[in-house]
């Protein structure tokens, strides 16, 4: 990720930063409240540029389809970065050195390879779309196995999709699972993340 300050759209101070939350390359911009009209109005004006505007669900979705987390649904004060499958965001000299809160415990999670629940993706081709806190239930014996965080209809694939944890022995993928919305239960299945391919800009290597 990289960031720089410079003029956008004729506005200077603006703080543009190389990231996306979307699983597209992508820029946020950042720019002086006195401008708050001028930046987008300008950016939508563009003949340079295909811009249109998109809601904060529209945002949730892309999010969604790329796998990403989103802090206080799919990770929280309550789960671990080994949890929640981002293991790359320890790095190996801090698992060394131990200098940060909870070291202990998820370096033991990283050596052990085993975790008490895991961050899956599921996938459904219809009915009603999973949604957060929704408990995941055993479709045998209807034991708890685990909850949903995150969900949504998936205009890309036209399939319903979600994220949540499950029992460490139910995070296998094809692995059948029932969500239960109550008056009903609803069959999904454990698959790999990201549900749609990311497209970020890799950097050549010299």
């Amino acid at each position: 990720m990289h960031t720089a300050v410079g003029t956008v759209a004729g506005v200077s101070d603006c703080r543009v930063t190389r990231c996306g939350y979307t699983g597209e390359d992508g820029f946020e911009i950042k720019f002086p409240i006195s401008s708050g009209d001028t930046v987008p109005k300008k950016l939508m004006e563009s003949k340079r540029i295909s811009t249109r505007l998109a809601g904060l669900g529209a945002r949730n979705v892309l999010r969604l389809e790329a796998g990403l987390c989103l802090y206080g649904d799919d990770i929280t004060e309550t789960t671990t970065p080994i949890e929640a499958g981002l293991n790359f965001v320890v790095a190996k000299r801090r698992r060394q050195t131990l200098g940060f809160p909870g070291a202990e415990v998820i370096v033991k999670q990283i050596e052990d390879k085993k975790v008490a629940k895991k961050r899956v993706g599921l996938i459904s081709d219809g009915g009603r779309s999973p949604r957060g806190s929704l408990p995941l239930i055993d479709p045998i014996d209807k034991a708890s196995v685990g909850f949903v965080t995150s969900g949504s209809p998936s205009p890309t694939l036209n399939k319903n999709i979600a994220m949540g944890y499950v029992d460490f022995q139910d995070a296998k993928i094809g692995k059948k699972i029932l969500v239960d919305f109550g008056s009903k239960q609803s069959e999904v299945t454990v698959t790999k993340m990201p549900f749609h391919p990311t497209n970020y800009y890799v950097k050549p290597k010299n």
